[in-house]
């Protein structure tokens, strides 16, 4: 199951670069509260965010706590070669890049399932958990 799943290989859009510069920049001058507040507006709804904004925070400290590792992605087989059940799922109001990702994953894995769930944004276990539990039950 892959919900609001991304690829390291991926065209990314201009909308998802300025938001990672948007960040980094607050990263980069020391501000937590900032960076945690960029990614917030970028990704979390409005009625969500006070739940979220610690857990944020929280993971911005752990991953500036050391140097960034370098990141060596393996070799990918093509993903018509997957051969597992695979439910592709992705929030209707998700960022345009993640509603492409989903769609081409479920064009090119073999017998994949794509599900859109209205009201959800990138968060769909936040936004819509009743949702994404019962598609979770469903496709197990």
């Amino acid at each position: 199951m892959l919900v609001g799943a991304g690829l390291p290989s991926w065209d990314w859009s201009e909308e998802l670069r300025s938001y990672w510069s948007d960040e980094e920049a607050a990263i980069d001058a020391g501000d937590l509260d900032a960076a945690t507040e960029v990614n917030l507006e970028f990704w979390v709804a409005p009625e969500h965010r006070d739940e979220v904004r610690p857990q944020q925070r929280r993971a911005l400290e752990l991953q500036t706590a050391h140097a960034e590792p370098e990141v060596r992605w393996p070799e990918f087989p093509p993903l018509s070669s997957l051969a597992v059940p695979t439910l592709v799922v992705v929030g209707e109001d998700d960022k345009t890049d993640f509603r492409r990702i989903a769609e081409h994953l479920a064009r090119e894995i073999p017998g994949a399932e794509l599900a859109v769930v209205p009201g959800a944004g990138h968060l769909v276990g936040v936004d819509r958990p009743g949702e994404l539990n019962a598609l979770l039950l469903e496709f197990l």
